[in-house]
């Protein structure tokens, strides 16, 4: 039965716990025994008698053999098989061995195996570890069976062990990684989107930042030893914590936990006192530690439950400057309260600079907000004038005419109509009646200038007083080397050049972040002296962690923080995020092929801010430690329209 029940968590796939078991010729006993009575979801039990060998059958008529099966497909139903099998594939396989007789015997056995798995309709099978530095033969056979299954995920069953230079105190310069153990091996796969990797949890572990790198791999399962275990004060089976952290993140990540090995712990007999006369199973205990460790992690926000179905999802960025927004979008933005507090926050600190106390009932601030949406802004600056016992005068530029009925009815609804006047027009070829003491405006976004925000402000900064304030006062945006493989996975399954060439914005979940963000470009307000539109370049230079191990770039994830007003930020970069805003997503540059890096070698990244007559747009290049071609050359793929 699934490990609990947690807010937020009905649809994780980590909900489930399965069970490592030896051969058996009895299916059904098999399944009740773990699942019935020991209250595991799904066994991962070897297909093949493990003694079985193609070329030791009797007259070697291979065609014409019965496999030595653990049993008839009809001892349970589809359903059965399909949800409480999970196929291990035989461990002794070794393509790339030397003996050519093994290696014959591995590949036709490796096929056997897969195509008795698919007849059963099981989900997925695990591949047995590669053997060797080589694994040449056994990565070609496998993206042979990759090419033709539908439904079958593969998992490559790889060890999570410590690097010889993982530790603090050892110096060496080799390496026992079996991260790129895993790499060598899918990189020779073509069809690697549906190769999954699993997991060895052993009783050492890799450093923090060595771990953190499979947290954007496609980790599927995390076979935990037994041999992992400590023992608590009671006798009870427990992990370290450190081992409890990384089970915790493979949970939210939507891996599933399954237990391997003898127990070790000697609790039979107190378990049976319990439950006299059933025979209880050898690692339930192990099982129950595990789902104790699921149903003590907190539940997740509501926030975060309403954007689960946006995690690792690809989103074609809004254009609100070619495009009028549609209401639920509206909506979707107004219900970000964080947002607005910030902002009113900075109109409050504007106002009280512009007018002193002693001039508050003289003097009246004209306040524009360009761009006013349906009027979220337009409300925080009037809240901004109540608290500071300032005066306002408002005018509510907008160019969707659709969201200016919205605006009329709320000025009527609210009684400002001898305050806010509203304006129908896109804010560049508005000519304003008067110059504006602030500026107000809310067109960023996800990597800050990616909206043309300062392309508009550009064009409304005309109409502001030469000492006049705009908020936001500045942004700059950032981007940070990420590994996402199923991001990347998601973009190739497009099979063309456009989509590599494009920026997403995502939620992103399934990533492993490599080094710290760097800045890009930053864009100040009110400018006078520099136009937006001139091309921008900037050169960066990332270094991996010397502890963190090898990784793959899959692309780079991208931020932006802004100063509002003084000391008042508003932003999505990971270090200076404003907590709990969910208005943005970052944003995500693919890579076209996958960059490895390694923690010696720095990783050199050119980003391009370009500007045309209608357009604009990002280009973007990896120039070392191994140089990739340009994205998006001359906006060919993915640009924003003035």
């Amino acid at each position: 039965m699934p490990l609990g029940e947690r807010a937020g968590w009905e649809r994780s796939e980590s909900r489930y716990c399965g069970v490592e078991t030896d051969f058996s010729n009895d299916v059904t006993h098999l399944l009740n025994f773990n699942i019935s009575t020991g209250g595991f979801d799904y066994v991962l039990a070897p297909l093949m008698n493990p003694s079985y060998r193609p070329s030791l059958v009797e007259g070697n008529g291979v065609d014409t053999q019965v496999l030595p099966v653990s049993g008839s497909d009809l001892v349970l139903s589809p359903s059965q098989w399909s949800s409480h099998v999970v196929g291990k594939i035989s461990s002794w396989i070794d393509l790339d061995s030397e003996d050519e007789v093994l290696r014959m015997d591995s590949e036709t056995t490796l096929k056997q195996e897969i195509a008795w798995a698919t007849h059963l309709s099981l989900q997925a099978c695990l591949l047995p570890t590669p053997k060797g530095k080589s694994c040449a033969n056994y990565a070609r056979c496998v993206n042979q069976i990759l090419q033709g299954l539908t439904t079958l995920q593969l998992w490559l069953r790889v060890p999570l062990v410590k690097s010889d230079g993982d530790s603090m105190d050892d110096t060496s310069e080799g390496r026992n990684d079996s991260w790129e153990l895993w790499n060598s091996f899918r990189l020779l796969c073509e069809h690697d989107s549906k190769l999954s990797v699993a997991l060895d949890v052993l009783n050492t572990l890799p450093s923090e930042t060595s771990l953190g790198r499979w947290m954007g791999e496609s980790v599927r399962a995390a076979i935990v030893s037994t041999d992992s275990f400590l023992t608590n004060a009671r006798g009870y089976p427990c992990l370290s914590k450190r081992h409890q952290k990384l089970i915790a993140g493979f949970f939210d990540h939507a891996a599933q936990v399954v237990i391997s090995g003898k127990p070790v712990h000697n609790l039979q007999k107190s378990h049976d006192s319990n439950t006299e006369g059933t025979e209880k199973h050898p690692l339930r205990t192990y099982l129950d530690y595990v789902a104790y460790l699921f149903q003590k992690m907190e539940s997740l926000p509501e926030q975060e439950r309403i954007e689960l179905g946006y995690r690792d999802f690809l989103q074609a960025p809004l254009q609100p400057l070619m495009d009028n927004l549609e209401a639920q979008t509206y909506e979707t933005f107004e219900r970000d309260s964080v947002k607005y507090i910030q902002y009113q926050r900075a109109v409050e600190k504007a106002l009280v600079d512009r007018v002193p106390d002693e001039k508050a009932s003289e003097l009246t601030t004209v306040l524009m907000v360009v761009g006013a949406g349906r009027g979220p802004l337009v409300r925080a600056s009037l809240q901004a004038a109540e608290e500071t016992g300032r005066k306002l005068k408002v005018y509510a530029v907008e160019k969707n005419p659709n969201a200016v009925v919205t605006l009329h009815s709320l000025v009527k609804m609210e009684g400002w109509e001898d305050i806010v006047t509203i304006i129908s027009c896109d804010m560049r070829f508005w000519n304003a009646p008067e110059q504006a003491d602030i500026l107000v405006s809310e067109l960023l976004g996800s990597f800050g200038d990616n909206e043309l925000s300062p392309e508009c402000l550009d064009g409304a900064q005309r109409f502001l007083k030469p000492d006049g304030i705009s908020i936001p006062s500045s942004y700059t945006s950032f981007i940070q080397p990420v590994t996402a493989s199923k991001l990347y996975n998601d973009v190739k399954a497009h099979k063309d050049l456009a989509h590599f060439e494009t920026a997403y914005v995502v939620k992103l979940h399934s990533v492993a972040k490599l080094a710290p963000s760097q800045s890009v470009f930053t864009f100040t307000h009110p400018n006078f002296s520099t136009k937006a539109n001139n091309q921008r370049y900037k050169k960066l230079q990332f270094n991996l962690p010397s502890n963190a191990g090898s990784a793959l770039v899959h692309g780079f994830a991208g931020y932006f923080d802004s100063v509002l007003y003084k000391d008042v930020h508003l932003g999505i970069e990971p270090t200076t995020a404003t907590p709990n805003m969910f208005s943005w997503f970052p944003i995500f540059f693919p890579l076209r092929k996958p960059v490895e890096v390694h923690p010696d070698t720095p990783l050199e990244v050119h980003f391009w801010r370009c500007c045309g007559s209608s357009k604009v747009w990002y280009e973007w290049s990896v120039s070392s430690p191994t140089p990739s071609p340009m994205h998006n050359t001359n906006g060919r793929s993915y640009w924003v329209g003035l």
